[in-house]
């Protein structure tokens, strides 16, 4: 079982190893009472050459929306790098973010270099590379640091919406496949791919629990197997099963 709270404020629960905090992925808990900062990670290259060891793609699952709940994906229209800076260091960007309504079962996944936001009234799971770089390009004037040197450097304006759909129905999906992370949302043990079976998995259940051995995780949790390990569901479970690498 990993360590969520791990001394975190409660709004942002992060699911680390006890014993290794090296790991590829990472597995978090948003849950948001106002809009977060508008942001941009790098890809791995681009993290490598400002001497960092990966890059950060990422992916949201929406557990719970208020019914005016927006996420902000890309930009309405693209702009210059000299256009961008002015537009952040001026606020103007809040206006320019591309905020789509979002609701409970929606998967979204965000690949590095795309400018966005997480609203206001959202509980989401997400999955990532375990990077911890985050350029914050605006922040509704909060007093904390902005980075728009390195986030102009690293943006791309636009929003593939094939990236973004709702996948909260019955049965299995593949959420995301590769190359850094794939993830499945499954009802049973069987309905994990068996190409995971000898890789490290993160599960998240949410609905029912999951166990492997002795532990066992419910809603709000989150276990991480080692190759090879047991998987149980228990009736009616529904759960998120990631691991590194395309399935």
């Amino acid at each position: 079982m990993f360590d969520g709270t791990n001394g975190r404020r409660i709004g942002e629960i992060w699911f680390e190893n006890r014993n290794d905090n090296s790991l590829p992925l990472l597995a978090k808990y948003i849950f948001t009472s106002e809009r977060l900062s508008v942001q941009v990670h790098p890809n791995d290259e681009q993290a490598r050459e400002r001497g960092l060891g990966q890059g950060k793609n990422e992916c949201w699952y929406i557990l719970d929306a208020q019914e005016d709940a927006v996420l902000g994906l890309g930009l309405r229209a693209a702009l210059s790098p000299d256009a961008l800076r002015s537009a952040a260091a001026d606020g103007s960007i809040e206006d320019l973010v591309d905020w789509k309504p979002v609701a409970a079962g929606d998967f979204i996944y965000v690949p590095a270099g795309t400018i966005h936001a997480i609203g206001a009234g959202i509980s989401l799971l997400e999955f990532q590379q375990n990077a911890d770089v985050t350029y914050r390009l605006y922040d509704y004037g909060r007093p904390r640091e902005l980075h728009l040197e390195e986030g102009v450097a690293v943006s791309r304006p636009e929003f593939d919406m094939d990236n973004y759909r709702h996948a909260g129905g019955p049965g299995a999906s593949v959420l995301a496949n590769g190359p850094h992370f794939c993830l499945v949302r499954a009802t049973s043990d069987n309905e994990v791919p068996r190409g995971l079976d000898g890789r490290c998995r993160w599960v998240m259940p949410l609905e029912g629990t999951v166990a492997s051995g002795s532990e066992e995780a419910s809603c709000g949790e989150c276990l991480l197997l080692e190759p090879n390990a047991p998987l149980w569901f228990s009736e009616r479970a529904i759960a998120l099963v990631g691991a590194q690498g395309p399935l």
